[in-house]
Formats: structure tokens, C-alpha cells, sequence
């Protein structure tokens, strides 16, 4: 069951947004870890938590009109099926006037699974093109640098 993040971690000086999820049985593979596909769906949930809820949770809209450009993921060690749920920590990286880069990791307290990065791209829907981010947006992801 995946479930909204409940709250943002400080580490290294850098704000992480926290997502915490469970992993479901229909994520495994035939050799009994989280196949690999499934991690893009993590780091999506963390993006949608940390776009829409986290903003709305601070008295602001949530930011719309963004578009993955690029996926990097680095697999550190196999996740298992477990009872206990582990977390997508995801922080910005790069600051752009129309992109930006997310960093995550996907953990728990004891170990790290995933090391991954997105370019994330302003987007006008209305156009089909690139924009640049808004001043809302740049505070908003300035507060994850």
C-alpha cells in the first residue's frame, strides 16, 4: 500500500522529502526481489507526494505541468518482500529556469537500495513546449537544494 509522505528529513544540510511505502508482493520478481521496472513507479509516487501534497500541506498549489526528460538509477543491493516499509528520500540537485535534477535514494534505516536522478522539465501543456518555472516553483524546489 503506498502512502503519502508524512514528513521531510534534513540531511547532509539539504532537505529531503520522505515517502514511505510498502512493498506489495506483486512487485517481486521470479527471483524474489523488487523487479527492476517497479522503481521507476517508487520514484514516481515520491514525485507526486512531494508535487502535490507537499505543497498543498503548506498553503500552496501544487506544481503542475512538469515531464520527466531523464532517468538514472543505480541498484545498490536487492529489496525484498518485507513487512516493514521503506522510504524514497528525494531532494533537488540542479535549479534551472525551465529543469531541474531530482536526487533519490530509496532505504530504510539500516540499508541503501537505490541511488537514482531525474531531469524534470517545466512543461506548457497548452503549447506542447518547454517553460520556464515560475517563482512559486523555484521557491518551492529551492527549499529541497
Amino acid at each position: 500500500m503506498v502512502q503519502p509522505a508524512l514528513d521531510t528529513d534534513r540531511r547532509d544540510g539539504v532537505r529531503r522529502h520522505i515517502h514511505e511505502f510498502q512493498v506489495r508482493f506483486g512487485d517481486i520478481d521470479v527471483l524474489g526481489h523488487v523487479n527492476n521496472c517497479r522503481y521507476l513507479t517508487y520514484l514516481e509516487d515520491a514525485r507526486v507526494s512531494m508535487f502535490r501534497l507537499d505543497p498543498v500541506r503548506e498553503g500552496a498549489a501544487p506544481l503542475k505541468g512538469l515531464v520527466v526528460a531523464r532517468h538514472e538509477i543505480d541498484y545498490k543491493r536487492p529489496l525484498l518482500f518485507r513487512p516493514d516499509p521503506v522510504r524514497v528520500e528525494t531532494w533537488v540537485t540542479e535549479l534551472r529556469s525551465a529543469s531541474f535534477t531530482l536526487a533519490y535514494e530509496i532505504r530504510d534505516d539500516e540499508h541503501l537500495y537505490v541511488r537514482a536522478s531525474s531531469v524534470i522539465v517545466a512543461y506548457d501543456l497548452e503549447n506542447t513546449r518547454s517553460r520556464r518555472l515560475g517563482k512559486d516553483e523555484i521557491a518551492f524546489l529551492t527549499a529541497y537544494r
